[in-house]
């Protein structure tokens, strides 16, 4: 029996069934003690703003802090340099950007109750022309239309809304400077601080791992925050030359959405198709027109050049995560599925070749 269970413990595969065993009662064990934890948890939420804040401002700004060591700059000054040029970057869009925007969202809220006007028309137009809707139907067009201007006045103020309250959170975060600041003293010592406990073998693979996850963030972070905001220039453009109204507040909302993958430009377009509809129904079209060649510009000629180093994923997983994230996290979670996505998918490819290339050495030891 006790030879039986030898030969079992040096399968790979019982040792990875012990090992989800064992993460499955540590579950159990955390969600049956959580009011030791519920500490913990807190204070990590409230830490977690100002770290992810910290941390998207860090994959930004480290390549400057990178190119000015190369010109001889030192470290400390190269990250007040960086500090300045954020500080000018936030001047600049709350004295210029800002201002006109919040003008054309005022004006498109007051705009609302003659758009509404406009649906009830046609649908009344529509209604008095069809002798054939059974009277169920007709209840609920009149069910809708009647209370069309609150559903429209609510979404619109929900997603303009949420996004600005979570936008201004993130930056209004009194911490992030601060760890921002440590980010780009000291990142490079993490590594080795984390490291140092363990053998030079053993050292050298976490190093590796940690570099391919700090790749993958930056290449994902830099580039998706790079590729939205080529798109939010090319729809701005691209609405003031067919004369959308509301163009700067559209394309501001259209680069937020396009930091989500996949799904975001499909978002960023309805209410710009809305507003162009009711401005002129053709203008409608030139908004898709605008919105299909900024895409193919982005898919041809941004991503490619910008995104190279990414992780390439197929759209249905994205979906699939995106909607996953969304029903578990809210709109964060739409944000940080692609990326925790990513970092779990390196760990994991890293550990596949570490075992397969152990397994390889271990067979070459045989022969």
């Amino acid at each position: 029996m006790k030879k039986v269970g030898m030969v079992l413990y040096g399968k790979r595969w019982f040792q990875i069934l012990v090992a989800f065993i064992l993460i499955f009662l540590l579950i159990l064990l955390i969600s049956a003690t959580d009011f030791i934890f519920d500490p913990v948890f807190k204070y990590m939420a409230a830490v977690a703003f100002p770290i992810v804040g910290a941390g998207v401002l860090f994959y930004l700004s480290k390549p400057i802090v990178h190119l000015l060591e190369k010109y001889k700059v030192p470290r400390v000054l190269a990250i007040f340099i960086v500090f300045i040029l954020l500080i000018l970057i936030v001047y600049l869009i709350v004295n210029y950007i800002v201002p006109i925007a919040q003008k054309q969202f005022t004006n498109l809220i007051d705009n609302i109750p003659e758009m509404v006007n406009g649906i009830q028309n046609v649908v009344t137009y529509w209604q008095s022309n069809q002798d054939m809707i059974p009277a169920d139907i007709n209840d609920t067009i009149d069910h809708v239309t009647s209370n069309l201007q609150s559903y429209i006045e609510g979404a619109m103020s929900f997603i303009f809304g949420f996004i600005s309250q979570v936008i201004g959170f993130i930056f209004s975060l009194v911490l992030v400077p601060f760890f921002l600041f440590f980010m780009l003293k000291d990142g490079d010592k993490f590594v080795p601080f984390m490291t140092q406990i363990f053998n030079p073998k053993k050292a050298a693979n976490i190093r590796s791992l940690m570099h391919k996850i700090d790749e993958a963030l930056a290449s994902y972070i830099q580039g998706q925050l790079i590729v939205s905001f080529c798109i939010g220039i090319l729809l701005f453009i691209g609405y003031l030359i067919i004369g959308l109204k509301y163009a700067l507040t559209l394309a501001l909302f259209g680069m937020l959405m396009c930091v989500i993958p996949f799904i975001g430009p499909f978002i960023s377009v309805v209410p710009a198709m809305i507003v162009g509809f009711f401005q002129d129904p053709m203008m409608a079209v030139w908004v898709a027109i605008v919105m299909i060649v900024a895409q193919q510009l982005e898919g041809n000629f941004i991503s490619p050049n910008i995104m190279g180093r990414a992780l390439k994923l197929h759209p249905l997983t994205i979906i699939t995560l995106i909607l996953a994230a969304g029903s578990i996290a809210g709109f964060l979670g739409i944000l940080f599925a692609v990326p925790f996505y990513a970092v779990v998918k390196t760990i994991i490819v890293h550990f596949y070749k570490t075992y397969q290339n152990s397994k390889e050495d271990k067979e070459d030891a045989l022969i």
